[in-house]
């Protein structure tokens, strides 16, 4: 009995003694021992539970009031109105746009249509200047045969009834002796000198021209006065 206990007894000094030699290995000379607490799942529960708590009072925190939601209701109210209202101007200036657009197109519709009606005649009456360029010649030689007088007041007659017909359409005759030189409505073909004429006027008309409802269908041919 006394030996198994001192055998026991030597084994316990002889585990202390190599537990201690370990120790005097591991630690450097100098070192501080610290004691590690291990903390068990019992312990850590708490700090997750608190964490949750203070997460859940942020939230409470940030969470907004009444007046902030009725703030930003009203705000998206204004918003909503304002686009309403802009799309509504929108709507008004693209619908005055096509009424004006739709105006205007009348305006030039009856513009065109009564330049063609008052143009209609023009080639009518350009068939006709012909016949009074003739008419005209005729009473202008024929004036210098006295045998010839009786006939001249027929043709000056027929003449005057023409001049008449056409100038209720438009047809105006351009160009009279006197008048100033315009280029506009003349086409000088040479030069004359006369004294009883002032200077760039129409010495004389070789060949009348004729206007339809002011415009010029052809200029007259004449001789302008340079002194």
């Amino acid at each position: 009995m006394d030996e198994r206990q001192q055998n026991t007894n030597t084994q316990e000094r002889t585990g202390a003694s190599e537990e201690q030699s370990v120790r005097d290995q591991d630690i450097p000379e100098g070192a501080v021992e610290i004691p590690v607490e291990i903390v068990g799942e019992e312990e850590q529960k708490p700090a997750e539970n608190q964490g949750s708590e203070e997460q859940a009072e942020d939230k409470e925190e940030h969470k907004p009031s009444y007046e902030e939601l009725e703030q930003e209701t009203e705000n998206l109210r204004k918003a909503m109105d304002a686009l309403r209202k802009a799309t509504d101007e929108e709507v008004r200036d693209i619908r005055l746009r096509n009424l004006a657009e739709i105006e205007n197109f009348k305006k030039r519709l009856n513009r065109e249509h009564g330049e063609h009606l008052k143009y209609a005649a023009e080639n009518v009456m350009k068939d006709l200047i012909p016949s009074l360029d003739n008419l005209e010649l005729a009473i202008t030689y024929g004036s210098k045969d006295e045998a010839c007088k009786g006939l001249l007041q027929g043709v000056e007659m027929t003449r005057k009834l023409l001049l008449d017909a056409v100038a209720k359409h438009g047809l105006e005759r351009v160009g009279k002796e006197g008048d100033a030189f315009d280029p506009a409505l003349h086409e000088a073909i040479g030069t004359e000198s006369r004294e009883d004429l002032p200077p760039d006027s129409i010495a004389r008309v070789m060949q009348g021209g004729y206007s339809l409802q002011g415009r010029i269908i052809r200029p007259a041919k004449v001789m302008v006065n340079k002194r």
